[in-house]
């Protein structure tokens, strides 16, 4: 259970579609956000992740975790799981069940999404509307609505509150057609921390009581 759950998560952080027309305002900042966070050698952020439905105002579900990137290298700790992708394969380690599952990756397979994502998904497959503008915890944040140009989409919109000074993604908010409203924000983000290779490689030696499970 744990497991399908972090794959919604990084699902989450890396949603796309199809292109279309869309305010070239927002779209050039938003475009200004993806190109800042590509000349990052690593980024390392700590959210919250919350979800409610349209009868229920409270938090269904919400939890913490922790992520780190180098280009497409990630390691994420979520629900006591930690999934870890080395540029080739993806390994979920999950301490309650003590297994590990390793699975290959390939590009353009919607069951190897990164969340990497998260910082460009918009490019593509939405229109855009400049949005309102506020202060949080001295934050100026930036808002940019995201509307699917897929009508056949489960996703009804998409808000995104930009942090001003670090051109970086504060928070995403994400209302589906059927009243799922989930919500990612960031607590802490910072940049071009020195991070090992070693840090996204996968040790087996260091799970010698887990069940290695290789699906592919």
């Amino acid at each position: 259970m744990k497991k399908i759950f972090i794959y919604s998560i990084i699902s989450f952080l890396s949603i796309t579609s199809m292109v279309a027309q869309s305010s070239q305002r927002a779209k050039n900042y938003l475009q200004e956000v993806s190109n800042r966070t590509k000349n990052y050698q690593s980024v390392s952020l700590d959210f919250t992740y919350s979800s409610t439905n349209k009868t229920d105002l409270e938090p269904q579900y919400q939890t913490t975790g922790h992520l780190d990137l180098q280009n497409d290298l990630y390691k994420l700790e979520f629900m006591d799981v930690v999934r870890i992708f080395d540029g080739k394969k993806v390994y979920t380690i999950s301490e309650e069940d003590m297994e590990v599952t390793i699975t290959n990756y390939t590009k353009n397979n919607p069951n190897s999404l990164l969340p990497s994502d998260l910082f460009n998904f918009f490019q593509t497959g939405y229109d855009f509307q400049w949005d309102t503008t506020a202060v949080i915890q001295g934050k100026k944040i930036q808002y940019i609505k995201l509307t699917p140009t897929d009508k056949n989409s489960e996703i009804e919109s998409i808000l995104l509150g930009i942090d001003e000074a670090k051109k970086s993604i504060y928070t995403k908010v994400q209302i589906d057609k059927n009243g799922t409203k989930s919500t990612l924000v960031v607590n802490s983000f910072q940049s071009n921390l020195p991070m090992s290779k070693n840090h996204f490689t996968f040790t087996e030696s260091a799970y010698p009581d887990y069940y290695i499970n290789k699906i592919d």
